[in-house]
């Protein structure tokens, strides 16, 4: 079946495509040069998969995540025996302020963590059925889009799309980050990773919804969870895009950019746990490089129907 053959859009907003100005050459590096990119119309998930539509397609499925089959010591040579056991990555809020260069402060492998059990053994999903599903490698939310007859977004269709027709603006709703004192995401408010001062309402991941949509309607492009998306990650925006002729139409970076034992994907968004003191990453510029076979407790996605033509 093509992809998007008969997905229903049900849930889902109409984004018109167009051009935009691509990236930013204000905050981090990655995230440049700037340059003009030309995407064609689609629809995409208001809001990103939630904890009860992932157990619908599982349940129609039996579907098994990455987080829950057994590691393969080959590919993790030098590693600790007593990790290489199902699982993924859990947030632990640090005792006080800590090395910010060093993400084991903060970030812990748990066995037996998983979309299921968050925390780990012992925590569910119980009250969580409309938070967005965490936890899932870029495999399960592949496996989750062909089910559904649907694909993930391209970068450069996630970052347009949560531009919201706001093109050039630093966040999804303007340039101010809090207009009238009004926080308008699910980010961390204080000092990252010991004090999260909830001043959103919020500790952890938020139900979708939470905060007003963008210009396309779509909620939390920006906050909650960080987004997979289909393109394979390079330290910046390829030259070759940025210094083209033309301007470059729907363009998809399919293969990485240096030799990496274990392939990045492009994840956008940023999340709760971005915070100003170390991850001002919530906005639709915004990128990062995460490993294929990683799952953690602050990543989701979101899926999209393209227009014919």
């Amino acid at each position: 079946m093509a992809v998007g053959q008969h997905a229903s859009k049900t849930g889902m907003a109409r984004v018109p495509g167009g051009s935009f100005a691509m990236g930013s050459d204000t905050f981090y590096p990655e995230e440049g040069p700037v340059h003009v990119v030309e995407v064609g119309g689609f629809w995409m998930d208001r809001h990103a998969v939630t904890v009860r539509e992932f157990r619908r397609f599982v349940a129609d499925t039996g579907y098994v995540t990455v987080a829950e089959r057994p590691l393969d010591a080959a590919q993790y040579p030098g590693a600790d025996p007593d990790l290489l056991v199902p699982g993924s990555l859990v947030f632990r809020k640090a005792p006080g302020p800590v090395d910010l260069r060093d993400f084991r402060n903060w970030w812990q492998y748990v066995p037996g963590a998983d979309w299921e059990h968050p925390e780990g053994p012992g925590s569910t999903i119980a009250g969580r059925q409309r938070h967005p599903v965490t936890h899932v490698a870029p495999e399960d939310a592949e496996a989750y889009a062909a089910w559904a007859g649907k694909a993930l977004p391209t970068e450069a269709e996630w970052e347009f799309a949560a531009r919201g027709a706001l093109d050039g603006a630093i966040f999804a709703w303007g340039d101010e980050f809090a207009p009238r004192g009004r926080l308008m995401a699910n980010t961390w408010q204080g000092e990252f990773p010991w004090q999260n001062l909830r001043s959103d309402g919020y500790e952890g991941t938020s139900p979708v919804g939470s905060f007003d949509p963008n210009g396309y309607g779509l909620y939390d492009m920006t906050g909650n969870v960080w987004e997979w998306t289909a393109d394979a990650f390079a330290l910046q925006h390829a030259a070759a895009i940025a210094s083209a002729c033309c301007t470059p139409r729907n363009p998809r970076v399919g293969s990485p950019e240096v030799d990496e034992e274990i392939p990045r994907r492009v994840i956008k968004g940023g999340s709760h746990l971005c915070a100003p003191n170390y991850c001002l990453r919530y906005r639709p510029a915004a990128r990062q490089g995460e490993a294929v076979d990683t799952s953690t407790g602050h990543i989701g996605f979101r899926c999209i129907v393209r227009e014919r033509g």
